[in-house]
């Protein structure tokens, strides 16, 4: 992860939405001494947690140093040079936007600057951990200063800005240059909400509440927490895709690996002081039990016949912990109804947990049809978010482990039945996974060869070859990659390209070219019961078959879609410390097809399309509305200045309803996908920052209503992502487009097939 999202992960690991899963860990203390938080105001916590560094930690860090200093594809010492980047790196990862610390705390701890190396190496890390407890501090400081705000009223007539991106900005050299940063900051949170209806007493209410949770979340931050934020800034400072995974977080890890987990079935989310279920798993026993509802709020827990334990105000993850458990256990929760209210009558739920699939994350298919005349062709779609495999169930031999490879082999087998006539590989925000998978994944459009060259530390070059003869599929593919398709995902779209085997659609992959491995710091503890958590460490960099890599530049497809992000602040060559782009020998491998005569034309057709196409055209206009905003990096804060750019958006909406109606003789009935506006583009709980991307579906964006995602009413926000996720992606139709008339291209000229793809000269007709 990039430095700056060290604290926001923490944050949001401690907050978000969890999946019930797995087995439990006892619980750990929380090494902390309660004391007053400074410029604490009316309403504020009357105390917050000094945070203290366990022993089980700093052995922990000690044993990951070693780890790191001898077997990291990039081993660099731990000395005073790597004690500076880290000093840094914590720093700006705990304040990326520079509005709690000013220049003056950094210069309170600048004798630890070249001493985070001797807090490792000597087992001491009470500095780092101080710096946190400042960095706590100023938090509770900022956020109760920001309450006081909200006691008058701000003048929006005033001709002022704020700057939406700090992340470059210097610190705040004094405490009045940062509270005018939240002065600033208060005002245009106040002028979103003004702008969408809302009256004063609901702003105040809203905002108060907002800052109130702000604090509350800080406070259910632990010492695990700090630890895994200050070891991130030690990895990442070697290299950008080596990290820490403290306990939970490994734990985690493994059950996204493997895709199935052991619970009841429900994803779990804070809301206010309450944990709530935000969805229900088909078939699970959350909902056989019949008994829970979306929205329901879980105040207590049970294991089989034991009393509750009260779980209100908890973090997320603790209540988790509790929920989770072997399959074939009994768990009780005390709920109260999620449409009553506090004083209503609990509802007690026993559930036996069982094994549940994660099929959200599992490959998917679906059939496009593309109609060309009287004649369609039928394009089959599997969209991969990840490249899983459970690992332990493969190791010990079980017959029916859970992989991607198995479920995209059973759907070719589904599609060929179907009798589709090409099929696409969808990778878009695919990050990556099980390099094996990117192995057999690609030997399903194969018959057998090499794969992927890695090379280590010391040089030495692999090539990782599918070895099984024969193909899963046989015609004619596509591979669908965005700059969110990383890894794994840039392995199997650089073999498809080499090989000549398939097209690859899209914009420039992500970059990322190296291969890591997980390390279980676990077996240098000296007691089964200390957990010292994982590092998920770089140890080689790939490299294509033809000899090139994919590090920095990505996968170039080979028919570009309009790029939807900023590759300055996404993607690898957007981390200082990234490793340089080489090139090694290539592998010996033959080329199944060579595409080259297909791509000049089908390129042309795409751009006459997407000439034509007014969604395209809408796309092309928002790609520029981001890339305008992201350059300007600041927003008005005058209210006649921002309601003329509302009533622009507005404006711009009717007339693309009004366009696309006339373009299909039919209004649209499709609902909003996502907010949108200057305001809008951001992630909390900072609103004010311009998204990277831009997101490729129909519907008019709605105006931005100034709230969090925990503010909005629950069944309203769930109703809104699905109907993102249901609307029409224009890029996926687009690619389903490419595809079809490659299938033309081949069948109505079998001399341009036998050399495009030999296998293809006997396929003829429509």
């Amino acid at each position: 992860m990039k430095k700056h999202h060290l604290f926001m992960a923490a944050m949001a690991f401690a907050m978000s939405a969890h999946v019930v899963t797995a087995q439990p860990e006892k619980e750990k203390a929380v090494a902390a001494v309660p004391v007053k938080a400074a410029g604490a105001g009316a309403g504020s916590a009357a105390a917050t947690l000094q945070m203290k560094p366990l022993a089980e930690q700093t052995q922990a860090a000690l044993w990951a140093s070693r780890v790191l200093g001898r077997y990291h594809y990039k081993a660099v010492p731990l000395d005073d040079a790597m004690s500076v980047k880290i000093f840094d790196n914590y720093f700006e990862g705990l304040d990326s936007e520079k509005l709690y610390f000013v220049q003056a705390d950094l210069d309170r701890f600048a004798s630890l600057r070249t001493k985070m190396d001797d807090a490792i190496n000597n087992e001491d890390l009470t500095g780092p951990f101080a710096v946190f407890n400042l960095f706590q501090q100023r938090y509770n400081e900022r956020m109760n200063y920001a309450r006081q705000l909200l006691k008058t009223r701000p003048d929006f007539t005033l001709d002022e800005s704020i700057e939406l991106d700090r992340e470059k900005s210097p610190w705040a050299k004094s405490e009045d240059e940062v509270r005018e940063l939240w002065r600033k900051r208060v005002k245009n949170d106040w002028l979103r909400l003004k702008l969408a209806g809302k009256d004063e007493k609901a702003i105040r209410e809203t905002l108060d509440k907002r800052y109130e949770n702000y604090m509350t979340r800080m406070r259910k931050l632990n010492n695990e927490d700090v630890f895994q934020m200050f070891m991130n800034a030690y990895a990442t400072a070697i290299e950008p895709h080596t990290n820490y995974l403290g306990p939970r977080s490994a734990d985690n890890f493994d059950i996204a690996m493997r895709l199935s987990l052991e619970g009841i079935g429900a994803v779990l989310q804070t809301r206010d002081e309450y944990t709530i279920i935000r969805e229900i798993v088909p078939g699970s026993p959350a909902a056989l039990s019949g008994k829970l509802k979306v929205g329901d709020r879980i105040v207590g827990v049970a294991q089989g016949d034991k009393p509750f334990t009260d779980v209100l105000g908890w973090r997320i993850d603790d209540v988790v912990q509790l929920v989770r458990g072997e399959k074939g256990t009994t768990v009780r929760l005390d709920v109260l109804p999620g449409d009553a209210g506090p004083d209503a009558k609990h509802v007690s739920v026993s559930m036996v947990r069982k094994k549940i699939s994660m099929e959200e994350q599992a490959a998917k298919k679906s059939i496009i049809e593309v109609k060309e005349g009287a004649i369609k062709r039928r394009i089959g779609v599997i969209s991969l978010p990840t490249f899983y495999l459970d690992f332990e169930a493969r190791r010990r031999g079980d017959k029916d482990y859970r992989s991607a490879t198995r479920d995209v082999a059973r759907i070719l087998g589904e599609l060929k039945k179907e009798k589709v006539d090409n099929v696409l590989i969808d990778l878009r925000n695919n990050g990556g996974g099980s390099l094996t998978e990117a192995i057999e994944l690609t030997g399903l459009f194969i018959d057998k060869g090499p794969v992927v060259q890695q090379r280590d530390a010391q040089g030495r070059v692999e090539v990782e070859s599918d070895l099984q003869p024969g193909l899963a599929w046989d015609g004619p593919m596509g591979v669908l990659i965005n700059r969110g398709s990383a890894s794994a995902s840039e392995i199997f779209a650089a073999a498809v390209q080499d090989y000549g085997r398939g097209l690859v659609i899209g914009e420039p992959s992500f970059g990322k070219g190296t291969v890591q491995t997980l390390i279980d710091l676990d077996r240098f503890s000296p007691a089964e019961k200390v957990r010292y958590g994982e590092l998920k460490m770089t140890i080689a960099q790939f490299f294509r078959i033809n000899g090139g890599t994919t590090q920095l530049r990505g996968v170039t497809p080979d028919i570009k879609l309009p790029v939807l992000t900023d590759p300055e602040s996404f993607g690898e060559s957007s981390y200082a410390n990234a490793l340089p782009w080489v090139a090694i020998k290539p592998a010996s491998y033959t080329a199944a097809g060579d595409l080259k005569e297909l791509i000049g034309p089908l390129q042309k057709r795409h751009e006459a399309r997407i000439a034509k196409d007014k969604e395209f055209q809408f796309l092309q206009e928002d790609i520029a509305e981001v890339l305008k905003i992201r350059k300007e990096n600041s927003i008005s804060l005058n209210e006649t200045v921002r309601r003329k750019e509302r009533d622009a958006q507005d404006a711009r909406a009717k007339l693309r309803e009004a366009r696309l109606a006339g373009a299909s003789g039919t209004s649209s009935d499709e609902p909003a996908a996502g907010p949108a506006g200057k305001e809008a583009r951001g992630k909390v709980p900072n609103p004010t920052k311009p998204a990277k991307a831009v997101t490729a579906v129909r519907g008019t964006p709605r105006q931005d209503d100034g709230l969090q995602y925990d503010e909005r009413d629950l069944q309203a926000e769930l109703a809104a992502e699905k109907a993102a996720k249901d609307a029409k992606d224009i890029l996926l139709q687009e690619a389903a487009n490419i595809l079809a008339d490659e299938v033309g291209m081949l069948r109505t000229d079998t001399r341009l097939a036998s050399r495009a793809m030999p296998y293809m000269a006997s396929r003829n007709g429509n």
